[in-house]
């Protein structure tokens, strides 16, 4: 399931159709599960558990770690997990945040 603000679920051709413009995709599911499932392509994947230190993090740390410039907090983007219930963690994370 995936999750914005302005649209708190979107279908998966939805994602395809703001993937093409340049949306920051966030797959907040653990790495065992990136591992076991597969990667979403062109997502970055930062657990849940992570995501308010990454948030936060200098931007030069958060390219080195997560190989993807760090978004600006009026940067679209987008969270998904399995379910739904993380990636609205996630939203609501970067939300408090000030994340627009």
């Amino acid at each position: 399931s995936l999750c914005a603000a302005g649209e708190p679920n979107l279908s998966y051709q939805e994602l395809k159709d703001l993937k093409k413009a340049n949306i920051l995709h966030i797959d907040v599911r653990e790495r065992w599960e990136i591992d076991r499932f597969g990667k979403i392509p062109e997502s970055i994947n930062i657990p849940l558990g992570e995501l308010m230190e990454a948030l936060q993090m200098d931007p030069m740390e958060f390219k080195e770690q997560y190989n993807q410039k760090m978004p600006s907090k009026s940067d679209p983007v987008v969270f998904s997990c399995l379910a739904g219930t993380r990636s609205k963690q996630a939203l609501a994370f970067a939300m408090s945040l000030g994340f627009s």
